[in-house]
């Protein structure tokens, strides 16, 4: 039996998926379903599919389409959440640093180049007007050792998603200066070109399953008190999450949406060229 491996960061996005599962929503007479929880996010996942150690992988808009725009293995299947991702711009608790101007010259903890992290740095700095061509990075792999990075002070501010963060926050390990949402549909779903055009009705049938899970838990009264649980997040924090968060309804990114995100990336000088729409698409 053909077993195919899924990757995802272990956030509340990936909610549906482990609902799913738990619900035996993926079980197939042609294929079994093995998600991975990837701590490195976008970045590892990223090596994992040209590695072939994941077949599929729920990663960041952005960084898909700058690796695919590069040459890789994968293509995008479909968009995952429809609304934009808010990224907290941390600080250890006991800082000095104070406001956002204050990190212009700093080093920043990221996972790995070309993950989330390290992107929307990029962007940030770029809002801001700082010169990226002076921007100082740390790489850590994850989100405990950039935490650890910001405490020993091996680096200065961390970028991650806000609700992730929040109990850090909370417990006053970090401090948030500042919230920076991307510009676009924030997740998508890639899947190795070779899987897809080998198995293409298994695929299907994945993609139809996880529509019903997203489906089943929009009407799900205790979705807040189920993802708190999960996640170990505060009710009142999910359910902020929820009324700001689409999950898609299997619609693929539009060519717009496609080319506005490459023309981003080429202002910061993280693209040489703009490639054509359907260099990025499954179809």
């Amino acid at each position: 039996m053909l077993k195919l491996k899924i990757g995802g960061v272990p956030e509340h996005f990936n909610y549906p998926w482990l609902h799913a599962i738990n619900h035996n929503l993926f079980n197939h007479t042609n294929y079994q379903l093995q998600f991975q929880f990837q701590k490195g996010g976008t970045g590892e996942m990223i090596e994992e599919l040209e590695n072939k150690n994941l077949d599929l992988a729920i990663m960041l808009t952005e960084g898909a389409i700058l690796k695919i725009n590069k040459g890789t293995n994968f293509r995008i299947l479909q968009k995952y959440v429809e609304t934009p991702l808010l990224w907290g711009i941390h600080v250890a608790a006991n800082s000095s640093y104070k406001q956002i101007s204050d990190l212009e010259s700093s080093t920043i903890a990221i996972s790995r180049y070309g993950s989330g992290s390290h992107l929307m740095a990029v962007v940030n700095a770029k809002q801001n007007n700082w010169d990226i061509s002076k921007l100082n990075y740390k790489v850590c792999d994850n989100l405990d050792n950039a935490v650890s990075s910001l405490e020993n002070k091996t680096s200065d501010y961390l970028m991650w998603e806000h609700f992730t963060t929040k109990p850090l926050v909370d417990q006053g390990i970090l401090r948030r200066l500042d919230d920076c949402p991307t510009p676009w549909p924030c997740f998508v779903i890639v899947c190795r070109e070779s899987i897809y055009q080998t198995y293409p009705e298994e695929i299907k049938h994945l993609q139809e399953k996880l529509h019903y899970s997203i489906k089943t838990l929009r009407n799900d009264k205790f979705l807040a008190e189920k993802i708190a649980s999960k996640f170990n997040q505060r009710i009142d924090d999910v359910k902020q999450w929820i009324k700001i968060t689409e999950w898609s309804n299997q619609q693929q990114l539009s060519k717009t949406e496609i080319n506005q995100v490459q023309h981003q990336l080429k202002e910061l000088n993280l693209l040489d060229s703009i490639l054509n729409y359907e260099n990025f698409i499954l179809s």
